[in-house]
């Protein structure tokens, strides 16, 4: 459980920032090149680098190098992690909000008990 909760820290941490997320957006569509993910973004290719780097590290997204190309994709088996995690909460949060509705439903008792 520890190390699930830590990767997930990882997982959040990575897509905390607009521009890997923008990778991760990117990669949904399929794999990429290094230099096709740096394209769009205003920075430098060592800064995309590191930013991969990130992603790597957190499970969302691996690569591979074939000759002077570092090819990127997303692992689709990560997301499944951060997928599951959230849906457990929203379905925490509707059985609650269903428990509150019911309870908001019941008229209230004004002791006017005879």
């Amino acid at each position: 459980m520890l190390n699930q909760q830590a990767t997930l820290d990882l997982m959040f941490q990575a897509l905390a920032d607009p521009a890997r997320r923008g990778m991760v957006d990117r990669l949904s569509g399929g794999p990429a090149s290094v230099s096709e993910l740096a394209e769009p973004l205003a920075m430098s290719l060592p800064a995309v680098m590191q930013h991969l780097g990130v992603l790597e590290a957190s499970g969302i997204v691996r690569s591979q190098k074939v000759g002077r190309v570092r090819t990127c994709q997303i692992d689709p088996d990560a997301l499944s992690l951060a997928e599951t995690w959230i849906n457990e909460r929203r379905t925490l949060w509707a059985k609650r909000l269903d428990r509150l509705g019911d309870f908001l439903a019941v008229p209230p008792d004004n002791g006017d008990s005879k």
